[in-house]
């Protein structure tokens, strides 16, 4: 059963840069969709990035242009760059894996954290 740790959340002001990773304890972290979602006090989890078993990648209306997704499939590793914080990016931020949807050698992935069955246990970014 693959685990998944994550780590360098932290304090920074508005507009400085953080570096999120995420360590997965099992191979082949490429063959799986791998995502970042966060989840604000009192708001449900949304959806920030995510990467695809082609390696495409995808991120949500708030972060485009600030945040970038990127796999160490060597390492099987996550990274979640992320630069220019505003303040309501505070959250606590979780890497997640699962399978691709799809058959007969056509799989996508989504964005939709049902679809994740393997969790990290999260870490706390904040900006002010």
């Amino acid at each position: 059963h693959v685990q998944l740790v994550e780590s360098g959340g932290g304090s920074v002001q508005a507009g400085g840069s953080l570096r999120l990773s995420c360590a997965a304890s099992a191979n082949g972290i490429d063959n799986y969709c791998t995502g970042w979602f966060r989840q604000a006090p009192g708001k449900e989890r949304e959806g920030v990035a995510r990467i695809d078993i082609y390696g495409a990648t995808r991120y949500g209306d708030s972060v485009k242009g600030r945040f970038t997704i990127s796999q160490d499939s060597a390492k099987d590793t996550l990274h979640l760059q992320m630069n220019d914080l505003k303040p309501e990016d505070t959250a606590v931020y979780y890497c997640a894996a699962g399978p691709p949807q799809g058959t007969s050698g056509l799989y996508w992935c989504t964005m939709t954290s049902a679809e994740y069955g393997v969790w990290g246990q999260g870490t706390q970014v904040t900006v002010s």
